[in-house]
């Protein structure tokens, strides 16, 4: 765990008081910069120490085999790896010849501050070398989120205590060398000197390289530039080579002078353009950065995110530390997909290498609801993504023997690139996932020309996948057999809840798409029989219960199982996936993470108040939250059925997931469906928000401890404020023409511009409290 003396609790930030180098890499992934389509991990501006470099540009892979000790039909045969590129954060100091390195001399101030508000980290530092020269060194540096190819470095160097030499080098480095990775399976694969060169070049302080990958053959190019600012002596010069780039600055300082040295540098890459279009990209980004300025491109930043916290804020009073993590998490969600367009929302976004980089339904079930009520645009360009490989998912679906298109488990460019067959082959959720994402934006925006253009063709082909998957038992029930659901401690189960309730949904809503756009459903051959045929099997659809235990079960037969002995389990055994046999796992009664209550979440209209109670309070002693997707859907449905106390606590196990390194691999990048979930659970959480065929409401309460939650959403280009404390809950529309019609635990409201609407909040039922597994209990907040 992160020690949090490190860092202060302030509302609109993150202050690294010290510098740890036990903990580097967890910090380079909490002070990552990225706009969705440029990443860059928070490593020192001097390239080392580190933990783990890494710059990333999203989509740009590798590929790579994929092991079996046997193989098997259908079995994917190469998968993708992210790789770390060209590295352009690299500012080498040298004072008196001696290299400023933290690990020698004195290091005797260090301070970084990641500023949600400007976009921006900065950096201050004071350090006496080896010599006895003491100098202060400050920066910032900025991912662009208006100027998507575009990062910005601000380096200035001063001398305190006498006259030095400084010899800044600025580079840009391809083919790093890396550290070594672990054993844990969840850790990227390593890809040593992935980039060949084709092509490099100096003149002036700026340097481009281009490169290409050696296998998926996509081109890159790099290009940096500087403005510098010294005395009369300061000296300038530039060379490069295949791998590396160097622009070195020279001056001569006294105390009360000092070097200062602005560093652009663009990015660009495509498998389909050529070299020279690649390259001049790059310079033409370059341009576009000194046609902005430094001063421009800051103020650019900050407005960017002034229009993004005026729509997205939440406000928390009774906890300055969970509301520290709340914006946190946005801030992090938002550098995830802001520019993403037309490419996937990485499962550690673009602060680092685990996963491999890849995109899995996490995107669609955690992240896009968040960004559907704060930056809708991204998720339109998420879901285009989706569209792009469509027919990827088409030729996997025939593969399968299927119709229709079945979308990948884990992917980059649409391909699934997942080893682990029960979840590669058979965790066919994903497609409801992306329905259910398609659905909620075209409803949340009333965006119909994309329902059109895009979200029919992935409704029509995942509701064909369902028709073509599942069957008709000889009593008139809809089953979908030999799936693997989100919980990944049960595979290969006969009617998932979770599945069969979200294809429900996914062919319902096909359906529906399709008779409000039948031109479009003519085109893409449905039929008014194949409606019917979706609608017959969504109303069919077999949702197993369990009649003697009184609940729901996770799929038909999981509730028969025998129950895992939690009482002989340590606590170091968790998780259990890297401590006992998968076969184990999948004969008993264990959940890895909220898989039938994920469903009371997305699909509560399919569950009464009551079961809602009984599920929850039975499949909390079962789930050990192996998987850091959990927590956020338990603190919602515990919110729900009045469990306020045990919501808060798995609140700020969420919240505080990276910010407190709680799974201890916060160094391989953040979990950016995690952090999505910190505003799920206060949203839909304490603040009781549904959004179900078109019927918003809310049920919200607060527990001991928490006096005030005010948060902010957009829908239909009206933006609505509400705000809860113990007794009461206020509707504000704060932006937009119009009534908003919704509910307040049940009671229809409607909220007229410039009118503020209060209602009282019931109390919540008692209920006595549920039990989790042992060592498994939330800590108490």
């Amino acid at each position: 765990m992160i020690e949090q003396r490190a860092y202060t609790v302030e509302p609109w930030g993150l202050t690294e008081t010290e510098l740890r180098l036990d903990l580097i890499a967890q910090s380079e992934s909490l002070f990552a910069l990225s706009n969705g389509h440029i990443g860059l991990r928070g490593n020192l501006d001097e390239g080392e120490p580190h933990g783990l470099p890494g710059t990333y540009l999203n989509a740009l892979h590798e590929l790579r085999p994929l092991p079996y000790a046997e193989a098997g039909y259908g079995f994917p045969e190469a998968g993708q790896t992210m790789i770390n590129v060209t590295n352009g954060k690299i500012l080498r100091l040298l004072i008196d010849d001696e290299p400023f390195d933290v690990r020698y001399g004195e290091l005797r101030k260090h301070e970084r501050h990641l500023d949600f508000r400007a976009g921006t980290l900065t950096r201050i530092a004071e350090w006496t070398s080896p010599a006895h020269r003491t100098i202060r060194v400050t920066s910032t540096r900025l991912v662009s989120f208006t100027h998507r190819s575009l990062m910005a470095i601000v380096y200035e160097v001063e001398p305190l205590d006498g006259p030095a030499t400084v010899v800044l080098q600025s580079e840009l480095m391809a083919n790093e060398q890396m550290p070594p990775m672990g054993r844990d399976p969840r850790e990227a694969a390593v890809l040593e000197a992935p980039l060949r060169s084709l092509e490099f070049e100096a003149r002036d302080a700026m340097i481009e390289l281009v490169h290409e990958t050696n296998r998926s053959g996509i081109r890159m190019a790099a290009a940096m530039d500087h403005i510098v600012a010294g005395t009369a002596q300061v000296r300038i010069g530039a060379h490069a080579a295949a791998d590396i780039g160097r622009v070195t600055v020279t001056d001569v300082l006294q105390p009360g002078q000092s070097l200062r040295v602005v560093k652009f540098v663009a990015y660009g890459w495509s498998r389909q353009r050529s070299l020279p279009a690649v390259r001049d990209q790059v310079s033409a980004a370059l341009t576009s950065a000194h046609h902005a300025g430094i001063d421009g491109l800051m103020a650019e930043q900050r407005a960017y995110l002034d229009a993004f916290w005026k729509r997205a804020d939440v406000e928390l009073e009774g906890d300055t530390e969970i509301q520290q993590a709340v914006r946190f998490a946005l801030f992090h969600v938002l550098q995830a997909g802001a520019r993403a367009e037309n490419r996937a929302i990485p499962a550690k976004g673009l602060t680092g290498p685990g996963y491999d980089g890849h995109a899995f339904w996490d995107t669609e079930t955690f992240v896009l609801p968040v960004l559907t009520y704060t930056n809708p645009d991204s998720v339109a360009d998420a879901l285009r993504w989706r569209k792009s490989t469509l027919g990827i998912a088409q030729e996997r679906a025939r593969q399968l023997g299927l119709t229709g298109a079945a979308f990948p488990w884990r992917t980059i460019t649409g391909d699934e690139c997942s080893a682990y067959w029960p979840a590669g082959t058979a965790a066919f959720h994903v497609n409801a996932d992306i329905a259910d994402a398609v659905i909620r934006y075209v409803e949340v925006t009333g965006d119909l020309a994309f329902e059109e253009q895009t979200g029919m063709d992935l409704l029509v082909e995942t509701a064909r996948l369902w028709r073509a998957l599942g069957h008709y038992d000889v009593y008139g029930n809809f089953r979908i057999d030999g799936v693997t659901g989100p919980d990944e401690y049960s595979c290969i189960s006969d009617n998932n809840l979770y599945t069969n309730l979200m294809a429900q949904r996914n062919m319902v809503g096909a359906a529906s798409a399709c008779e409000r756009h039948f031109i479009r459903a003519r085109d893409l051959g449905v039929t008014a029989d194949e409606m019917a045929e979706w609608r017959a099997a969504a109303a069919a659809m077999l949702i197993p219960f369990d009649e003697d235990l009184g609940v729901h079960q996770q799929a038909e037969g999981f509730t028969r199982h025998q129950i895992w002995d939690f009482e002989n389990t340590k606590a170091e055994q968790y998780p259990l996936l890297l401590h006992f046999p998968y076969f184990d796992l999948y004969r008993k009664q264990v959940v890895k993470q909220s898989d039938l209550v994920l469903a009371m979440h997305l699909r509560g209209d399919a569950f009464t108040a009551e079961q809602k109670a009984k599920n929850f309070d039975y499949y909390e002693r079962l789930t050990v939250r192996d998987s850091s997707l959990s927590s956020c859907t338990q603190a919602v449905i515990a919110a729900e059925v009045g469990h306020l106390r045990l919501a808060f606590d798995y609140l700020a196990e969420g919240a505080l997931l990276d910010l407190q390194d709680l799974q201890k691999n916060t160094r391989n990048g953040l979990h950016i469906a995690a952090l999505a979930g910190t505003w799920i659970a206060l949203v839909a959480g304490l603040g009781g928000m549904r959004d179900c065929h078109g019927d918003l409401s809310f049920a919200p309460r607060l527990p001991d401890g928490l006096t005030r939650l005010t948060f902010t959403l957009t829908r239909r280009r009206m933006q609505l404020r509400v705000a809860v404390n113990a007794t009461e809950a206020t509707y504000e529309l704060l932006q937009g023409e119009g009534v908003m019609h919704l509910k307040h635990h049940g009671e229809p409201i409607t909220v007229e511009d410039g009118l503020v609407v209060r209602r009282p909040i019931p109390a919540a039922p008692v209920r006595p409290p549920p039990t989790q597994p042992k060592h498994r209990v939330p800590l108490r907040r």
